[in-house]
C-alpha cells in the first residue's frame, strides 16, 4: 500500500478524526471508500509503526539490516511489519469514534494495544495458545521442575511465532541463556538442552489431541528460514525512490524523537528542544532531484509560525507519551 496512497485521503481521514467520524465513515463506507479510508491511515501508521516497534524489535533480533530502514527488511520481517501496520489500522477504524486533533499521537498510544491483540489473534488462528499458560497437568509431568516448567512455556510462546531460529527449529541459543538466568547454572551445552526439550515434548505428547493442536498445528505454520544478508552489502533497490525518501524521513524522524526527549530530560523547554533538534536534523536537507524546494525552506517557514510551530511540538510531546 506504501506509495499509492493520494494526499487527498491523508487528509480526508485527518478531518474524519478531528470530527469524530472516523470509524462511523469506516463501518457504513462502501468498499472503494474504505480502501481510501484504510490507505489514508495507513500512510499515517507506518512510520509511526516503524519506528516504535519494527526498529527496535529488528535490533533486538540483531537483524542490523533490517534495522536501516524499510527498504532493506527481510521477505519475514516485511510481512510482520505490514501485519503490524494492518493491526493499527485496523484498530483505528475500529475505536477512533471520538474527536483526535492529533492523529498521529493518538495512534501512537494504539500501537501496542492493537498489535498485541492482532498477534493474539494469528496465534489462535493457527492454533497456538494466545496467552500461553502453564498447565496443571504438565507442571505435574515435569515434576514441577521451575525450569523445565519455564521451558514448557517458552515452547508453547514459540510454537506461535512465524519465523524460524534461523536454520533451526527451536532457539536453543536463547534459552540457554534463560537457563543459567534462572538456575544460575553454567550455561548449558546444546546437546544437554535438546535433552530436556525433548523431555518435556514427551511430557506434552502424553496429552495427545492437546499437543496434536497446541504444539504440532503451530508449529506446521512456521515460515521456512531466509538466509541473511550482511548489513556491509549495498541492497537492491526493490522499492520506489519516493518510498526510499520516506522510509529516510522515518529515521531521521525516530533520531529526532531521541534528540528531543533527551533535552527535555534535561529540563529544557518544549518549544526550545523541539526547534533545535529539528533545525539540526532536517535543516540541512538538500534539495531534491526532482526540482522541489529544499526541505529547509518549508522548515524554516513552520518553525517561525507559532501556530504551527505548536502543533509541531504538540504532536512531539504526543508521540513521546509526555
Amino acid at each position: 500500500m506504501l506509495g499509492t496512497v493520494h494526499p487527498a485521503d491523508v487528509a480526508g481521514v485527518r478531518r474524519l478524526a478531528r470530527d469524530g467520524l472516523l470509524a462511523g465513515s469506516a463501518a457504513a463506507a462502501a468498499p472503494g471508500a474504505l480502501a481510501r479510508l484504510r490507505g489514508g491511515v495507513y500512510s499515517v501508521a507506518w512510520p509511526l509503526v516503524f519506528t516504535r516497534i519494527t526498529r527496535p524489535l529488528e535490533h533486538r533480533r540483531r537483524h542490523a539490516d533490517c534495522a536501516r530502514g524499510l527498504a532493506w527488511l527481510r521477505p519475514d520481517c516485511l510481512d510482520r511489519f505490514h501485519d503490524d501496520v494492518e493491526a493499527v489500522v485496523d484498530h483505528a477504524l475500529r475505536r477512533a469514534t471520538d474527536p483526535i486533533e492529533n492523529l498521529e499521537g493518538w495512534l501512537a498510544t494504539r500501537l501496542n494495544p492493537a498489535t498485541v491483540d492482532a498477534h493474539r489473534r494469528r496465534r489462535g488462528e493457527i492454533g497456538a495458545l494466545q496467552r500461553p499458560r502453564l498447565p496443571s497437568w504438565l507442571g505435574d509431568a515435569l515434576g514441577g521442575d521451575p525450569w523445565l516448567c519455564d521451558l514448557a512455556v517458552q515452547i508453547l510462546i514459540w510454537v506461535g511465532v512465524p519465523a524460524t531460529a534461523g536454520a533451526e527449529l527451536w532457539p536453543l541459543d536463547g534459552w540457554a541463556a534463560r537457563r543459567t538466568e534462572l538456575t544460575g547454572e553454567p550455561v548449558a551445552d546444546r546437546e544437554t538442552l535438546d535433552g530436556e526439550v525433548r523431555r518435556v515434548l514427551a511430557a506434552m505428547r502424553t496429552r495427545e489431541k492437546w499437543h496434536a493442536e497446541h504444539v504440532e498445528r503451530p508449529l506446521g505454520h512456521k515460515q521456512a528460514p531466509v538466509a541473511p544478508m550482511p548489513a556491509e552489502l549495498p541492497a537492491l533497490e526493490l522499492v520506489g525512490r519516493d518510498e526510499l525518501a520516506d522510509a529516510r524521513l522515518a529515521e531521521l524522524a525516530e533520531e529526532a524523537l531521541a534528540a528531543i526527549e533527551v533535552r527535555l530530560n534535561r529540563g529544557e523547554p518544549a518549544a526550545t528542544a523541539v526547534t533545535t533538534v529539528l533545525r539540526l536534523v532536517f535543516g540541512g536537507m538538500a534539495e531534491e532531484e526532482s526540482g522541489e524546494p529544499a526541505r529547509d525552506e518549508w522548515l524554516v517557514a513552520a518553525l517561525a509560525d507559532p501556530v504551527r510551530l505548536d502543533g509541531i511540538v504538540a504532536t512531539a510531546l504526543a508521540i513521546l507519551g509526555r
